[in-house]
Parts: structure tokens; C-alpha cells; sequence
């Protein structure tokens, strides 16, 4: 099983760091999660174009995580998808995809009566909403769903790959959650956002201390994330969605290490991790 950041970063812009999604391959199936802002880009750097992904699995219906879906969708069709978009998410996304859908209908309507490409079967969207411990199969890999706390966001999600005895988790975003904790037990990578809290600075007109401390609160501070990992007793912590996209890595890293005495990666966009 092998996982490709495809982007690191979050609503920040960063030209580094393109919006939160990860590319897990393993079990004969290719599985995205999130299309944050760039993805497309990011899958034909991969190697792995839209086209051929087998399933979208959606973390939660932030911005940053999603905004990118119609691009995905359109560009999988001119890359020649012979087959529907799959789409999972919690409750909510049948009414954002109906909803993005339907804003571009006319726009989609006149490519597809000018440009002539011999289906649209590409366009054809299967949407299905999940729940928390639920347990989708792609191909040879297991995928459980877990709630994780992002609120005021409900229905968050993290995601447990597993596939002939590699286990990954993915975070998704959240604050510290003893759930994720526990399904993420032992796994040989945990892939887990984190926010640099002191590296935000107050910016009168942008950021006020209440901004800080509100994102601060739905989010997995820096010095919190290392102590995730130990107490899941993960082989491998790799960092992802930095907030702020810009940051010291030397003392981020000395930081989680106080606490994680596996090993710890800072996520770069298209890294790629066998697990």
C-alpha cells in the first residue's frame, strides 16, 4: 500500500503547499481523499490522472477540502473515464454534489453539446453518504470510517486503510480525539494534520488572538499531535494540512519528537510513503 500526498497545505495559499488530499494505492484500487485546491495537478504529477481514480472519499464538507471536486470530475472526463465518479461523504454531500452540479449545469450542458467526445458516462455521479464504522472495500483494502471532533463541524471524518497487514490512518482534521487514537492503534503510518499555534501571528485587519485561538481550537496544536501518536503507538507519524502553510520544520520537529519516539516526516506535496 503506498499513500502520495498530493497537498499539504490548508485555506492558506501557499505556493508550496496545495490544498489537503492524499492518494492511497494498494489492493489493486486507487483511493483519493479530499480534492483540496490543485488536485488534478497534483494526481497527473502522481502518475495517476483522475481517470483513474476508483473512489473519493471526503473527509468533511470544509472548503479546503472539496473545492476542487468539479475540476476533478471534468478533467477525469477529457482524460477518457470509461466508467461513473464514486463519491462518499458524510451526511450532506449528495446536496453539495447535486448543488455544484446543478451550478454548472449550463456551462457543462454546452461542452457537452460542442465538444463532441463520445461519452459522458465520466459525468455520471454515484454518491453515497457513510457513517461513522462504516467499512467500505476498494479492490483488496478495507477502509473504516471514524468520527473525529472538528466542531462546530459535524460529521468529520478519519479513515483506517487496511490491506494484507499494512494499516494507515488518516486524521483528517480534528483536535485531539481519543476515537482516532484508538482506531488508529498500531498502525504503520499515521498521516496527521497539525497546527503551528505560536507561527500565527495577529495581523490587524486578517488575524485577531480570537481567530488564533478559535482555529487553534478544531485543530491538533503542535506540541499535542507527537502525544497522538505515542499513545496510538504508530510506527510512522507523517505531518500533514500545516497551519500555517510556512513554519521553523527544525522546531516543529523537535517538538513532536518530545513526545514520539518513532520516526516523523514532515509532508511535502508529492511525497510518497510505502507503508
Amino acid at each position: 500500500m503506498d499513500l502520495i500526498l498530493l497537498g499539504t497545505g490548508c485555506p492558506s495559499v501557499d505556493p508550496d503547499r496545495h490544498g489537503p488530499a492524499a492518494l492511497v494505492r494498494g489492493g489493486g484500487a486507487k483511493v483519493l481523499v479530499d480534492c483540496g485546491s490543485g488536485v488534478t495537478q497534483r494526481l497527473a504529477a502522481a502518475g495517476c490522472p483522475g481517470r483513474d481514480v476508483d473512489a473519493v472519499l471526503l473527509s468533511h464538507l470544509h472548503s479546503d477540502h472539496l473545492v476542487d471536486l468539479y475540476q476533478l470530475i471534468v478533467s477525469s472526463w477529457h482524460q477518457g473515464r470509461d466508467r461513473p465518479q464514486r463519491i462518499f461523504g458524510p451526511p450532506g454531500t449528495r446536496a453539495f454534489v447535486d448543488g455544484t452540479m446543478a451550478l454548472w449545469k449550463r456551462e457543462l450542458d454546452l461542452r457537452i453539446a460542442h465538444e463532441r467526445r463520445p461519452s459522458t458516462t465520466a459525468l455520471e455521479i454515484e454518491v453515497e453518504e457513510i457513517a461513522p464504522g462504516r467499512v467500505l472495500s476498494f479492490g483488496e483494502m478495507k477502509v473504516s470510517t471514524v468520527e473525529v471532533d472538528h466542531r462546530p463541524v459535524r460529521d468529520a471524518y478519519g479513515f483506517v486503510f487496511e490491506e494484507t497487514g499494512a494499516k494507515l490512518a488518516l486524521s483528517g482534521d480534528t483536535a485531539y480525539c481519543p476515537a482516532l487514537i484508538e482506531a488508529a492503534r498500531g498502525a504503520d503510518v499515521l498521516l496527521h494534520e497539525v497546527i503551528i499555534h505560536r507561527q500565527m501571528k495577529i495581523i490587524p485587519g486578517r488575524r485577531s488572538a480570537e481567530t488564533v485561538t478559535n482555529v487553534t481550537s478544531y485543530h491538533t496544536p503542535s506540541e499535542v499531535v507527537g502525544k497522538v501518536a505515542a499513545e496510538a503507538a504508530v510506527g510512522h507519524l507523517v505531518l500533514t494540512h500545516f497551519v500555517p502553510p510556512r513554519f521553523d520544520a527544525s522546531a516543529l520537529l523537535a517538538e513532536v519528537r518530545h513526545d514520539f519516539a518513532g520516526k516523523v516526516t514532515l509532508g511535502e506535496d508529492l511525497m510518497r510513503i510505502t507503508v
